[in-house]
């Protein structure tokens, strides 16, 4: 959560908005002046806003926010570089989400390790309702890591990754090798 930054001044101080009669008043002055201690992180952020909006290189505690905004979800156990990586490949892939290339390329951005994934490609429709298509295989998708070595990868939040971005009836297996 954002607060007062001890020493930071106000670039436009109150007090020289104030008119003239006031200006000669201790107490506005006074008021004034506590009002731009407050006011002061919100005037720096604003003059920053590019920075803020850029996930390389805004604040930590900032990218969260990002990663929402996007409608991206990261666990906090990811390195900081990973995480910004993440954020910052989101927009580009927003746009292959849902395709076989699309999931390995979020998974590489998050693992940071190559990722190779398959499925078995199969199509299948019905004209009867609640009935078994004719020939329909069982859909299925295999995603295999490849660590890189000296590098720790989170097998929980991956498959909560592919859990998130495969559809719900496509079972998967993930497998992490050396």
């Amino acid at each position: 959560m954002r607060g007062t930054v001890p020493g930071l001044a106000m670039p436009y101080p109150l007090r020289t908005l104030l008119p003239s009669v006031l200006q000669e008043d201790e107490f506005a002055v006074r008021w004034t002046a506590g009002l731009d201690d407050v006011l002061a992180p919100v005037v720096s952020t604003l003059d920053c806003l590019v920075a803020y909006l850029d996930p390389l290189t805004a604040p930590e505690d900032f990218l969260d926010w990002l990663a929402d905004w996007l409608g991206i979800q990261l666990h906090e156990e990811l390195p900081l570089a990973r995480r910004r990586a993440a954020i910052a490949g989101a927009v580009p892939l927003h746009r292959v989400r849902g395709t076989l290339a699309g999931l390995r390329a979020r998974l590489e951005l998050v693992s940071g390790c190559p990722v190779e994934v398959a499925d078995n490609g199969g199509v299948s429709w019905s004209s009867m309702p609640n009935s078994t298509p004719p020939g329909a295989d069982q859909p299925w998708l295999a995603v295999r890591v490849a660590a890189v070595e000296g590098q720790a990868v989170d097998t929980a939040g991956l498959d909560e990754l592919i859990r998130s971005e495969k559809p719900a009836h496509v079972p998967h297996q993930l497998e992490v090798a050396p």
